[in-house]
């Protein structure tokens, strides 16, 4: 069955990325980052919680990403130096299986992290705080957004380990992600110019994904609301998105000469 078979490799992918010890190493910095917020709060006077949330979200955001970028560049490459890919495609495994069981097992290792990770930041949260307002609900919308943006620039990882060595796939994820970030700032940019480079940045701009529309930790930061439409736009967008990079990781490693 073919459920069966990615089920059985993402649980390994899964396993060995619990194991890996640079994914230890950068958990436990995470948590240390969010532990030492309330340090950083003491510092503005009756802006405890502000600075709090966004240290905190921001640390659960850019560990996450490194945690995708340099487990994702290994989930290809470390097969084949290891000769372990060969063993499995000899079997009943399709390679289209085999890349969805790698990303749904980094997605799983992610998601289990970020979970850790956010409940360190709300006891941190509640110790600051002394207490959760029914405005920190929307927290959760912001871990969210964040889960969001792994599930992406996990796909796009593994798109780029298809093809690239794990330093340069490293590097693309990387480059993508911080111009993903200002997005709307590059649209922007691209309204201001005209001629070729309009065309250019406006077409950049709309090719790279847009994690920025997926950052609200100010807004939350702040207890502002998140609409409902941006919720449903970013879930869409980032499946999609996801979605696209995985297609596009399938037909390279099914075209790929493994030899």
């Amino acid at each position: 069955m073919t459920a069966s078979r990615i089920w059985h490799i993402s649980f390994n992918t899964f396993r060995e990325a619990v194991r890996d010890r640079v994914l230890y190493n950068l958990v436990f910095f995470a948590l240390l980052m969010v532990g030492s917020a309330p340090l950083f709060g003491q510092i503005s006077v009756g802006l405890e919680r502000i600075v709090l949330v966004n240290l905190g979200l921001a640390a659960i955001s850019i560990f996450g990403v490194v945690i995708a970028i340099f487990i994702g560049i290994g989930l290809v490459s470390k097969e084949i130096e290891r000769k372990t890919l060969y063993t499995v495609l000899s079997r009943p495994v399709r390679r289209w299986e085999f890349i969805l069981g790698k990303y749904f097992g980094l997605a799983g290792t992610l998601a289990v992290n970020t979970f850790f990770m956010a409940v360190g930041f709300f006891a941190v949260l509640v110790f600051v705080t002394k207490s959760l307002a029914a405005s920190d609900a929307q927290l959760l919308i912001a871990i969210y957004f964040i889960i969001l943006q792994f599930l992406v620039i996990t796909a796009i990882t593994l798109l780029f380990s298809t093809f690239s060595s794990p330093l340069l796939s490293a590097l693309f994820a990387f480059g993508l992600f911080l111009i993903g970030s200002f997005a709307d700032d590059l649209r922007g940019l691209a309204r201001m110019v005209e001629g070729p480079q309009h065309s250019l940045l406006m077409g950049l701009s709309y090719i790279v994904p847009n994690f920025g529309a997926m950052n609200v930790v100010s807004q939350v930061a702040h207890q502002q609301s998140v609409p409902a439409t941006l919720i449903l736009h970013n879930t869409l967008y980032a499946f999609l998105y996801a979605a696209a990079a995985l297609s596009a990781a399938t037909l390279i490693f099914e075209n790929r000469n493994l030899k």
